[in-house]
């Protein structure tokens, strides 16, 4: 083979290595960023005491997905980068948007640990929240520890509400809640591990129900009585 050759199929060969090498380092990085996770939700009284059972959640990148008593029929799913949040009924075969039905939408999303009141603000904005568009503010507190957990620390004061709450660093997720009562959400036995992609999944042919629309139906049928 000419040296000449040689020469070029040996540039050409490095630059493909080169190549390659960067992107198996960018698929690492964002494999090892991007962490999934499940644990329990526990809500404390004031005195530390247990406020009814635990509900579930399961994260995987940005979605999660959240079970609760209250709500047996059905799970929440939210999607942090979609700005969705759904109540999804299986057995029904329908999903509406979540709103106001669960404060845990609002608080248990993925967030950027530097500026977290923008993710907060936008899913109190998905949910209705009235004011939610007004004036929201982050301040970090300290870096403290929630279990064996390390996690920053910021007090968050939105529309009259107040409440101090835990990021953690390495999960970029919210890990507990204090409000101005003395009452508590926080996440417990968290596991990091892999998750099925069919928790996250909404399956198709699944219909969206409106219940705006529905009512309407109804105020224009025979079973609609004005009040």
């Amino acid at each position: 083979m000419p040296a000449t050759r040689r020469s070029t199929l040996h540039q050409q060969t490095t630059v493909l290595c080169l190549t390659l090498g960067l992107a198996s380092l960018c698929a690492f990085a964002q494999a090892a960023h991007a962490i999934e996770f499940s644990a329990d939700i526990v809500n404390r009284d004031a005195a530390g005491l247990a406020i009814g059972a635990a509900a579930k959640l399961y994260v995987s990148n940005h979605t999660v997905r959240i079970e609760t008593p209250e709500a047996a029929a059905g799970f929440l799913l939210i999607d942090a980068d979609a700005g969705t949040a759904y109540f999804v009924r299986p057995a029904q075969r329908i999903f509406m948007d979540a709103k106001q039905s669960s404060l845990l939408t609002q608080i248990f999303v993925p967030v950027d640990v530097k500026d977290p009141c923008r993710r907060w603000q936008a899913a109190a904005g998905n949910a209705g929240v009235p004011d939610a568009g007004g004036e929201w503010r982050c301040e970090r507190i300290d870096d403290e520890f929630v279990g064996d957990r390390r996690a920053a620390l910021y007090h968050v004061a939105s529309a009259g509400s107040e409440s101090r709450r835990w990021i953690d660093s390495d999960l970029e997720f919210p890990v507990k809640l204090l409000a101005a009562d003395g009452t508590t959400i926080a996440l417990e036995h968290i596991r990091i591990e892999a998750q099925p992609a069919s928790l996250f999944d909404l399956p198709p042919g699944f219909r969206k129900l409106d219940p705006r629309a529905l009512i309407e139906r109804i105020k224009h049928s025979d079973a609609w009585v004005d009040p």
